[in-house]
């Protein structure tokens, strides 16, 4: 099976597992939803595990799976989506942890979405791939409207997941960077060789 195949098929599973969910929390009233992420308190760690996979509604989870399933295929043909996803994750999420709003509890996968993006947007300038820079170009043309998420603003949606999973996708692409080693000098590193970028 072709890879482009392969990475549809995972992002239409990863996307029917969350309408799936969706549809559970929305039958038993959105109880789900309590599993979020709790700010500076010890049992609102595990939210930073679940929040991701939870939404406040379909039209909040269809927001994010419109850019969500497009980057995450591209991410997919790039063969780094576990490690950049599972960086962004956490990030995000104990990003979230520590500066959201007392009381509040932030779900949704918008900061691993907003990670995937600043992951392909950054990762050429690392890679120094002029094909993944010239890739992260079109999809600032396309997506770039979105980053100014990152910013404070007060309708109810984290600006605070945003950002931190923004600076996951950044932290990532220097992490996986096939040209960084302890001094900081270029160099390409034996094990990831052979592998598309």
């Amino acid at each position: 099976m072709p890879k482009w195949e392969r990475s549809g098929i995972t992002m239409g599973v990863i996307a029917v597992v969350l309408l799936v969910i969706e549809a559970i929390d929305m039958a038993i009233g959105g109880d789900l939803d309590e599993y979020g992420i709790v700010p500076r308190q010890l049992s609102g760690l595990d939210g930073i595990l679940w929040a991701p996979l939870l939404h406040a509604d379909f039209a909040h989870l269809i927001g994010n799976l419109i850019p969500g399933v497009v980057l995450g295929f591209l991410l997919l043909m790039s063969g780094r989506f576990l490690w950049v996803t599972a960086i962004v994750w956490v990030v995000s999420g104990f990003g979230v942890w520590l500066t959201a709003p007392s009381g509040s509890v932030t779900i949704g996968a918008s900061g691993i979405v907003f990670g995937w993006l600043s992951y392909l947007l950054i990762r050429g300038l690392f890679n120094r791939d002029v094909w993944q820079v010239l890739g992260g170009v079109v999809l600032l043309a396309v997506y770039g409207g979105i980053l100014w998420g990152v910013l404070p603003h007060g309708d109810g949606v984290s600006w605070q997941g945003h950002l931190f999973g923004a600076v996951g996708g950044v932290l990532a692409a220097w992490m996986l960077s096939d040209r960084r080693d302890a001094g900081g000098s270029a160099r390409t590193r034996p094990e990831l060789k052979g592998g598309p970028r």
